[in-house]
């Protein structure tokens, strides 16, 4: 998860105070937190959406993991330092065990979000889901509600999900709306960030479409990238505009870690001075954290290196620990994962953002390609952005030590990659 609103935000302190601020320090004691899992503890849901990566449906389905091994997995993610559980899908909600699970997580100390479509939130559920105490409740919407009712093939989806999210803010639940860009939607983007402010609603996720599930059926229809520019322009212009304003929202992104040399390149052109700065925050950062600091466990119980390689099992928690299938290295995905910088090939071998975008989405090479290390078809920029070509060096961003535009110089540190990616 890129944070656009953070870096900005502290770009406009800069701006204000003529110093790069000191980032907040995570804690720990020292020791390396472990990966934020995304849990999705049903394949059975409601909808059949268009670009569903779990193409689920409404059945059940054999196998899934019990609430025994659920808790005991649990247990195991939190001798694992594991700080987040995001409970998704499916439709977590279908599950009726969501909130006993939900509990035991707040009770041991885990951040709990829950990731849903909102149709089946009415009144008497919004009230359970803010008892429950999550930490946030994210729902998607894939455009108004001609597009969003397309995408996800029933008619009214749209007024249940919207519904959803003002019941929930009448419990001043955290909220965040969740929007994954297409060809077929890119055009009510505008609208969307509007009516997430009309709405009250905080925060907003936008995430590239990935290769994989039904989104890579739907690969032929994804959006050019010249949309996809147009809509980082937008993200960022907007959130520029909110920390300005000292607005309390939040913009992020998923799934193309170009956006981090992309927002560079914007800031060269806005606040070129604190450009390296930023950049020696987003090389702290290190880009994609598939296999790292992201992690997946399906429905029964079968561990991914993220969300996207459902077709990739790296191992099942009945037979082993999460923690050590998450720390073993025998596998070839999963050692190349961690390796630092990544064996990546191509033009992401070759690109002079590598330590900061770490070589992208992986799962988008491999089903393009076949090869895990090939070149991320989904990256935006063009040559010369990422210095391939004799234009390069007016694309390029210096990361040369540097005094900021007062003459004072910045004070500069890193905070841990995790406490960045939790939602």
């Amino acid at each position: 998860m890129f944070r656009i609103s953070q870096y900005l935000r502290e770009v406009v302190q800069a701006e204000r105070e003529g110093v790069y601020p000191t980032p907040r320090r995570g804690g720990g004691g020292g020791q390396r937190p472990g990966p934020v899992v995304i849990w999705n503890l049903t394949r059975r849901c409601n909808l059949t959406c268009k670009h569903c990566y779990a193409l689920s449906a409404d059945h059940a389905y054999p196998g899934e993991l019990s609430t025994d091994e659920v808790f005991t997995v649990m247990d195991d993610l939190k001798a694992h330092r594991v700080p987040v559980l995001i409970l998704s899908g499916g439709e977590p909600l279908l599950r009726p065990d969501l909130f006993e699970i939900a509990d035991r997580a707040r009770q041991m100390g885990f951040y709990v979000g829950l990731s849903t479509n909102g149709t089946l939130i009415d009144a008497p559920m919004a009230e359970r889901i803010a008892q429950a105490g999550f930490d946030y409740v994210g729902i998607s919407l894939d455009g108004l509600r001609e597009t969003h009712d397309k995408f996800r093939r029933l008619d009214g989806a749209f007024d249940a999900s919207l519904n959803a999210l003002r019941l929930l803010r009448g419990h001043g639940v955290k909220l965040g709306l969740r929007y994954t860009m297409t060809a077929m939607n890119a055009h009510d983007l505008p609208a969307l960030l509007q009516l997430m402010r009309d709405e009250g609603i905080t925060k907003f996720y936008f995430s590239h479409l990935n290769y994989a599930g039904r989104g890579n059926i739907h690969r032929a229809k994804d959006a050019h990238f010249a949309a996809t520019r147009d809509a980082l322009d937008l993200l960022l212009q907007t959130a520029w505009q909110a920390a300005l304003d000292g607005r309390d929202e939040e913009y992020v992104t998923g799934n193309n870690d170009a956006d981090a040399p992309y927002l560079i390149n914007w800031l060269r052109t806005h606040t070129p001075q604190w450009a390296p700065a930023v950049r020696d925050r987003l090389v702290a950062w290190g880009g994609n954290a598939s296999g790292l600091h992201i992690a997946n466990i399906d429905n029964l119980g079968e561990v991914h290196p993220d969300t996207m390689w459902w077709h990739y099992p790296l191992g099942n928690v009945r037979q082993r620990p999460f923690s050590a299938i998450w720390e073993d290295v025998s596998d070839p995905l999963m050692a190349g994962l961690k390796q630092q910088p990544r064996p990546v090939e191509g033009r992401c071998a070759r690109c002079v953002h590598l330590d900061m975008c770490g070589g992208n989405t992986r799962v988008r090479a491999q089903q393009v390609t076949g090869n895990f290390w090939a070149e991320d078809p989904g990256c935006y920029l063009d040559d010369a952005e990422i210095g391939l070509t004799a234009d390069a060096a007016s694309a390029r961003v210096a990361v040369t030590p540097f005094t900021s535009h007062k003459g004072r110089d910045p004070q500069r540190t890193t905070i841990p990659i995790a406490s960045e990616v939790t939602p």
